[in-house]
């Protein structure tokens, strides 16, 4: 009974701390391409559509169509007891690659065109976040 209830506290803690690495790696990777991005207009033109944009993709980010790919590979994890770090680091890594792809759901195809760049860090976080939910608790699954 204690283990169970340890492992309800547990769960939710460590998939903080993996979405907290994975934001982390997204930031961290992410943010010279950002630069690079807005500061490689003309001195004369005001990046405000570049800044427009990468708002509106931080805002879809932010929705719930980046938990759900996460919250299946923790739950079948969880339930089948899977305790291979290779599960959790590539399942992670898959989880975030698919999250554009969920996020232009209902738009045209031409808008799923990514750079490889961006789908590069995605899987990266991805790798890092399943490392980290498997440290704390996937290995003891």
């Amino acid at each position: 009974m204690m283990r169970a209830l340890g492992r309800i506290i547990l769960l939710p803690i460590a998939f903080v701390f993996a979405g907290m690495a994975t934001l982390f790696v997204v930031f961290s990777l992410g943010q010279e391409r950002v630069v690079q991005a807005i500061s490689a207009r003309s001195q004369d033109e005001v990046p405000v559509n570049a800044i427009m944009d990468l708002l509106v993709l931080g805002l879809r980010f932010a929705s719930v169509h980046t938990l759900v790919p996460a919250l299946l590979l923790v739950i079948v994890g969880e339930a089948a007891r899977i305790r291979s770090a290779v599960y959790y680091i590539v399942g992670g890594g898959v989880a975030l690659a698919v999250v554009p792809l969920l996020t232009r759901i209902g738009q045209p195809a031409t808008l799923l065109e990514l750079s490889p760049m961006v789908w590069q860090v995605l899987a990266t976080a991805g790798f890092a976040g399943g490392f980290v939910y498997w440290l704390l608790a996937g290995r003891n699954a």
